[in-house]
């Protein structure tokens, strides 16, 4: 087994190296004068069972392309078996035709990492289930509940009074998936999103008052739902809001945007790496998914069942 890294989180891949106890492989990623990416591995590969770690995250394009430029010198250097680790899987909001004469984006993204030579994907919490069965060879969706419902625990003396909130209808199952690790009551929020990147928090379903609320959802991008919801939230009486995000896109404002929100903090993995913005901020902070990567990692290499880390 031999791991290998993109330019997209380093510093990630490094942890998953070291809690596996291999060295991290080494190749050459790097761009032309005209932004060209090359790629050169400075190993022998041939008949080992490689893992590629690349979060397809901003710059996306950039990133899938070193992904994909990757697995194809892997293929051509005879490695016995390639296996695509993502922990942040771009694209993967664009999964449906939401209207008339638009693409199913994550669904070409799934061709183009198959036909690039992988032979199997390990991602984590795909923004919906269903990209799964995009991909036409074995894919494992991991999920940042376990990690995340550690942290609360160790966070929460009193997890009596801790009320588990979607912020979506959406996201309802991911929520009680958490909820049901401390037998937690659930809430939602019923929202109305009047333009894409905008919501208008509408309704709370479920009792918060003089409860400590913890939004869960799997992307923050603009941080402007998750403002909103702690907004109403408290304004129904919550003692505190929390959000538990699994991958911080924070684009644009958001990280301001959230250090000036009502929220008490925010907890994202480190599936995207942070940026100095980010750990710089008073009310976020970044959880380590390497210990969950590195042991799937692990399993798969040796051919051992990775659901039971759902469990």
């Amino acid at each position: 087994m031999k791991l290998f890294a993109g330019n997209s989180n380093r510093v990630l891949a490094e942890a998953v190296a070291r809690y596996l106890n291999i060295p991290l492989g080494k190749a050459s990623v790097r761009r032309f004068a005209d932004q060209e990416i090359f790629v050169e591995i400075q190993e022998n590969v041939r008949g080992e069972d490689v893992f590629i770690l690349q979060s397809t995250s901003y710059p996306t394009n950039d990133h899938l392309m070193e992904l994909l430029i990757m697995m194809d010198a892997f293929m051509r250097s005879s490695a016995r078996r390639i296996t695509a680790v993502i922990p942040y899987f771009g694209y993967a909001r664009q999964d449906r035709r939401a209207s008339g004469r638009t693409p199913i984006s994550a669904k070409l993204v799934a061709n183009m990492i198959t036909r690039a030579g992988a032979d199997r994907v390990l991602t984590l919490d795909l923004h919906a289930g269903q990209i799964q069965g995009f991909f036409d060879i074995p894919t494992d969706n991991l999920f940042s509940v376990p990690v995340m419902a550690r942290d609360v625990k160790a966070k929460y003396k009193q997890l009596g009074n801790v009320v588990v909130v979607s912020p979506d209808i959406g996201g309802v199952v991911r929520a009680r998936a958490l909820a049901k690790r401390f037998d937690a009551q659930l809430a939602i929020v019923d929202k109305r999103r009047e333009r894409p990147g905008e919501s208008e928090v509408m309704n709370i379903i479920g009792a918060v008052a003089g409860k400590d609320c913890l939004l869960i959802d799997d992307i923050v991008d603009s941080g402007g739902t998750l403002c909103n919801a702690a907004d109403a939230l408290l304004a129904n009486g919550a003692t505190s809001v929390t959000a538990y995000i699994t991958h911080g896109v924070l684009s644009g404002g958001a990280v301001a945007r959230i250090a000036g929100s009502k929220l008490q903090e925010l907890v994202i993995t480190d599936s995207i790496q942070p940026t100095q913005g980010v750990l710089d901020a008073p009310n976020i902070r970044v959880i380590s998914i390497a210990d969950l990567m590195g042991e799937a990692i692990s399993r798969t290499a040796t051919e051992e069942s990775v659901s039971s880390l759902f469990d």
